[in-house]
């Protein structure tokens, strides 16, 4: 696995937990309801539908993927660090298709055209407290694509990795990093699919 640019991810400090006051994204509840004539409750967070890309880079045969840290994740392994898909929140109004190919070239440096972007289906996350959608999508890139270095925008400190597709199941495996089901997924549908 190979990284795109020098990471700071690595460099936490101050961490501390207070309330949130002013939400954008997440919306906490407590949820009440009858289930069966039993009267209950769930803690809940509502929060936006997103998309997740699937890139293959052809001329490397590797996986573009994102390292980025995660709070929520620091919270359970002192790390923080994990790797991803390129994705995004569903937070303005564009198709998602639309969506996905904006979160390519601003988090992975890639333009592509959107009738290149496959999609693969959809799930529901974090289905214990907040059951948001997810749409996957697959794209091949190569260099003639690149328009930048990604790194996402804003103050959001994204590194480009890019993982041998060869060396994919071993990640998938590999229980000493942090990653998603989405991704994990998505490199079994790849598998099923091109091999």
């Amino acid at each position: 696995m190979t990284n795109n640019s020098m990471s700071s991810l690595e460099k936490i400090t101050d961490f501390k937990l207070t309330p949130l006051k002013e939400p954008r994204f997440l919306f906490t509840a407590l949820a009440h309801y009858k289930q069966d004539g039993v009267e209950k409750t769930w803690e809940v967070v509502d929060a936006s539908d997103s998309v997740a890309i699937l890139i293959y880079h052809k001329e490397q045969d590797a996986f573009v993927l994102v390292k980025q840290f995660r709070p929520a994740v620091y919270l359970n392994n002192q790390k923080g660090v994990t790797i991803e898909l390129c994705a995004g929140i569903v937070d303005k109004e564009l198709s998602l298709v639309d969506i996905a190919k904006e979160e390519i070239e601003e988090e992975c440096g890639y333009k592509v055209d959107a009738k290149t972007i496959q999609k693969i289906t959809s799930f529901h996350t974090s289905v214990g407290f907040a059951g948001s959608k997810q749409t996957l999508y697959y794209v091949e890139v190569d260099e003639s694509m690149r328009v930048g270095d990604g790194g996402g925008v804003d103050a959001e400190m994204i590194d480009v990795v890019y993982l041998p597709t060869k060396e994919a199941k071993d990640f998938i495996y590999d229980e000493s990093i942090a990653k998603t089901p989405g991704l994990m997924f998505a490199f079994m549908w790849w598998f099923e699919k091109f091999l």
